[in-house]
């Protein structure tokens, strides 16, 4: 029987992947190209916006984890980012297509992200304390499992019931938005904000509940100390050749993930003029097989470790986005279709099964791979450098389809800079240990 505080941690993944499969992917960033008209526009804007974020995040990741670490609680820290997780989650329902703001919605958008990946950071830390060494994969790819299975049934309620088609004003299964919201005014799907930050509230419920810190004395803030000790490490990098070796890899990798899941959307959207109910199911298929391949990539992470796992995910992904470049409405690797052709629609449903699989069992494999390479005694400022090294260059992903998108003027060459992101983290993995310096 699986320990409740081990249940509880889980529940951090199934409530908080709703931001990432709602707002970030499948329903929001959809809805900002449509409310825009011109994907080419939101895929820049989006790419903008989500590096901006990625920019605070990577200057106060790692100091906030070295003072978690030096006071020895990481609690109040996930209770602070979940209330921003909320507040910018919300005020996502005032992103009215009739008085669009770009600019207000991107803030509002950001502080929710930021919320959402900095408490990350804090829970992430805490898997160390939860069970063994021998089974950190399995638990890491259960809870990322888990957590694409609460993503999938937050999604497959907003396409049901709230989420209308730009056209149409009915949802999936036909009806108008529940509540009586507005189709006109596209009230169903501006509920995406509302719905995500309720979904949060109610499902932290576990976390907070059966996951508890162990007593600490003396946890009074010192920043100094703190800080003093996070330069320290930073120093010391390079006599851990592995580990910095891993953060680098992961920082390129991780970041072409980021950029794969920010913009599939908004590119299905732009280049095959997908609604935002297609472009729902389309995520309905990622996300069930980032949970299928979480759980299995956690099964493989206990068998064979985490470093196979993350080079055959890191694999799979350049392949799909070298794919992704050659299909559009009127082609798919060059060989032109006939109008109507269905053949571009089932091949990008196959890419977003292949992200989702890749996905999931990338990132369930690379935070178990951080526990081993990382010191066990700060292991905060560990997931706070690991933040840092997916934060640091995190615009770089979309800042730079940004601008490739800007001066190509195609959607299909815009995504381009993610098969260097791949590649460079690919050849990076070849000097990481299995399991980091401390291996002899």
């Amino acid at each position: 029987m699986t320990d409740k505080r081990i249940w509880g941690w889980w529940f951090f993944d199934w409530a908080s992947q709703p931001y990432n499969t709602l707002l970030i992917t499948f329903i929001f960033g959809p809805y900002v190209a449509s409310v825009l008209g011109d994907g080419t526009q939101a895929q820049a804007a989006w790419g903008y916006g989500i590096g901006a974020a990625g920019i605070v995040m990577a200057i106060l990741a790692p100091i906030l984890g070295a003072i978690a670490d030096q006071t020895g609680r990481r609690m109040p820290w996930i209770w602070l980012f979940s209330a921003l997780y909320v507040a910018g989650s919300s005020m996502l329902w005032f992103a009215a297509p009739q008085d669009f703001d770009l600019f207000r919605t991107m803030i509002f958008f950001g502080i929710g992200l930021i919320g959402m990946e900095f408490a990350t950071i804090f829970t992430n830390a805490m898997l160390p304390t939860l069970t063994t060494p021998e089974r950190l994969g399995r638990v890491s790819g259960s809870g990322w499992a888990f957590g694409y299975v609460g993503g999938l049934i937050a999604l497959v309620a907003m396409l049901l019931l709230f989420a209308e088609d730009d056209t149409t004003g009915r949802t999936l299964i036909g009806i108008e938005p529940l509540f009586g919201l507005d189709p006109e005014t596209r009230e169903g799907t501006r509920f995406v904000g509302p719905f995500t930050a309720i979904w949060f509230v109610v499902f932290m419920v576990p976390f907070f509940i059966w996951v508890k810190e162990p007593r600490v004395a003396g946890g009074r803030v010192q920043i100094g100390k703190a800080l003093s000790g996070l330069k320290r490490t930073i120093r010391r990098l390079p006599e851990t050749p592995s580990q910095l070796t891993f953060l680098i890899a992961s920082m390129l990798y991780r970041d072409g993930l980021s950029g794969a899941y920010a913009l599939g959307a908004i590119f299905a959207a732009g280049v095959l003029e997908w609604s935002v109910v297609q472009t729902g199911t389309f995520g309905i298929l990622a996300v069930i097989s980032g949970a299928v391949f979480a759980w299995l990539g956690g099964r493989a992470d206990e068998r064979f470790g985490p470093k196979p796992v993350i080079v055959t995910c890191c694999v799979l992904l350049l392949v799909t986005i070298l794919v992704a470049m050659f299909v559009s409405r009127e082609s798919v690797f060059g060989v032109p279709l006939e109008p109507g052709s269905s053949l571009p629609d089932i091949m990008f449903h196959g890419i977003g099964i292949a992200i989702g699989a890749g996905g999931g069992a990338l990132q369930a494999a690379s935070r178990t791979m951080m526990i081993r390479q990382g010191n066990p005694d700060r292991m905060t400022e560990a997931f706070g450098l690991y933040a840092l090294s997916g934060k640091a260059t995190s615009f770089i992903a979309p800042l730079s389809i940004g601008v490739a998108t800007s001066l190509t003027g195609s959607q299909q060459l815009g995504i381009s800079p993610l098969i260097i992101l791949f590649g460079a983290g690919l050849i990076l993995l070849l000097w990481v240990k299995p399991d980091g310096d401390r291996a002899v």
